[in-house]
């Protein structure tokens, strides 16, 4: 005759499983506090922002040096004191969405930053909160009574925890 107790049944009661599944439920949820996808793609996005700043800054001041050492300031003298945002490579210089102030880097020798596209820079990079069709670049650049010209990014993400104003100045 078989007797069979309680206490030889193998397995896990509903109580025990539920414990697990709360615990890693606790567990996922203070990892993804602490990795904040959001923050960190904020993160990417304004590196990116720096990069292309940087390059464009890079690009208009050769175009400058080059000018001065031939006796010209067109590019600096198209460049205003008032910040007027910059056009991507190949289009025209309608403002269509674009601010009041636009610059065409690749327009025609009238313009401010003519040949900076493409001889010193292939094309006008694209901040990652424009949308790909757009005409504007998403970056703006001036210059102040000093002649200092400055490429700044003023779509960044300005996230209490990120706190940043991306520009570079030269």
């Amino acid at each position: 005759m078989n007797i069979y107790s309680n206490t030889k049944r193998k397995g896990f009661t509903l109580l025990e499983i539920l414990l697990v599944i709360a615990a890693i439920g606790i567990l996922a949820a203070i990892v993804l506090v602490a990795i904040n996808p959001n923050r960190q793609l904020a993160q990417a996005r304004n590196a990116q922002r720096r990069s292309d700043v940087t390059a464009i800054l890079n690009a208009t001041y050769q175009k400058i040096i080059e000018e001065g050492a031939s006796g010209s300031t067109a590019t600096l003298t198209a460049i205003t004191t008032t910040a007027a945002e910059i056009f991507r490579s190949g289009t025209t210089t309608t403002n269509a969405g674009c601010g009041a102030t636009t610059l065409d880097m690749a327009a025609v020798a009238a313009d401010a930053g003519a040949d900076v596209v493409p001889t010193y820079i292939p094309s006008i990079p694209q901040d990652p909160s424009e949308p790909t069709s757009s005409n504007c670049s998403g970056y703006t650049i001036i210059k102040d009574a000093n002649n200092r010209v400055t490429v700044s990014a003023p779509n960044a993400n300005t996230a209490a925890e990120l706190n940043q104003t991306i520009q570079v100045t030269r």
